[in-house]
């Protein structure tokens, strides 16, 4: 059975969230691809959605799309600094990738 995701109109840099991504989706208006900061909190007994705008998707071409679980050991404001940092570093995945698979660079 599928269940349907509660939205959250305001949220609390305090307060714990289950994780935070920032995809690019259709806008509601059909006008483009926007980048979307999404964070996901608990409302009662359920996950609730708070959605940022945060503009066109056209002006992060060369970065990273992202999505940092948390399952609430990590506060909103936590979690936006994260994004904050690792949205423009675009040699953490190569890095950890490399690290995986036994990689070294020479």
């Amino acid at each position: 059975m599928n269940s349907i995701i509660s939205i959250a109109t305001t949220i609390l840099g305090n307060e714990k969230a289950m994780g935070i991504y920032e995809i690019h989706e259709q806008s509601p208006n059909n006008l483009g691809f926007h980048r979307y900061q999404i964070i996901h909190v608990i409302r009662g007994d359920r996950i609730a959605e708070f959605r940022r705008d945060m503009g066109l998707a056209r002006n992060f071409v060369k970065v990273r799309q992202l999505r940092i679980p948390s399952y609430m050991e990590h506060t909103v404001d936590e979690l936006i600094a994260l994004a904050d940092e690792l949205r423009y570093d675009q040699e953490q995945d190569e890095s950890t990738l490399r690290e995986i698979m036994g990689l070294h660079q020479k």
